[in-house]
């Protein structure tokens, strides 16, 4: 079992260009919660660390750009805000690749402590360069 102090964290980089947004954050959710590790250890956070770059070109597949919706409430009467991931995409891609992913970390304190791990950035500048991150090849091209 894995340990706080023998875990080897590294730092990679993901090109969102044309990747399938579902299928990307399976992959990146796998990485930042170490299940591609051997020595995975539930208890433990012994994932990576990832930064995703151009995010407002990921894909959506079939009728998801008008139909899927995205919901926030604000606590008041008539506080229901929604939004198509259309609009998601143009105005908030970061917020939406979040979305996605984060429906896939446990939601509990050891999910919310890998989340911070994720970097998102809407063009395809960021500024880790001084980590040295490792390019990620995913193999989920678009339609």
């Amino acid at each position: 079992m894995a340990n706080g102090t023998s875990i080897e964290k590294k730092w990679y980089v993901v090109d969102a260009t044309d990747l399938v947004l579902g299928r990307m954050s399976t992959e990146v959710a796998r990485r930042l919660t170490g299940k591609h590790k051997p020595t995975y250890t539930p208890h433990e956070d012994n994932g990576d660390f990832i930064i995703i770059i151009n995010a407002e070109k990921i894909v959506l597949t079939g009728n998801k750009l008008k139909n899927k919706k995205y919901y926030n409430h604000s606590g008041y009467i008539g506080g229901m805000r929604v939004r198509t991931a259309e609009t998601m995409i143009k105005d908030y891609p970061e917020e939406m690749v979040y979305r996605s992913i984060w429906g896939m970390i446990p939601h509990n304190r050891l999910g919310r402590k890998q989340v911070k791990k994720l970097f998102i950035y809407k063009g395809s500048e960021h500024k880790h360069e001084a980590q040295n991150p490792i390019k990620l090849e995913i193999k989920s091209k678009g339609v």
